[in-house]
């Protein structure tokens, strides 16, 4: 059984930062492929950064690039994303994925993660 758990939202003005965190528990090898989504309500999950173990590669939406980064700490098996230079427009649910196998159709597709955590809610205001 997997369980990701995330933290770390909150409120914030435009400008500023926040660190999401997330816990990997159960079966760790899901660290395989992880990332971050997000969700305004109404709206389709969007793909925000991915993370493949043993840096293989990572990976970031054009909005992100630049302001967020993506990394794992394997010891704690834990994933994080440093959200900086925050605008409002990055408002939303944030989740974390994860996988045994990495996407073959595109990192940031929600349907290639079988595991989701319980979302974190981040609101930038202006």
């Amino acid at each position: 059984q997997v369980q990701l758990v995330e933290s770390g939202g909150g409120s914030v003005q435009a400008g500023g930062s926040l660190r999401l965190s997330c816990v990997v528990s159960g079966n760790t090898l899901v660290r395989n492929c992880m990332a971050w989504f997000r969700q305004v309500s109404g709206e389709s999950r969007e793909g925000v950064a991915a993370i493949h173990l043993g840096g293989s590669g990572t990976y970031y939406a054009t909005s992100v690039r630049g302001r967020f980064t993506i990394s794992q700490d394997n010891a704690k098996n834990t994933l994080y994303l440093q959200m900086d230079n925050l605008k409002t427009e990055d408002t939303a649910t944030y989740y974390c994925a994860a996988d045994l196998v990495c996407a073959s159709g595109g990192w940031y597709l929600a349907d290639e993660y079988n595991y989701w955590g319980q979302g974190t809610q981040v609101t930038v205001s202006s």
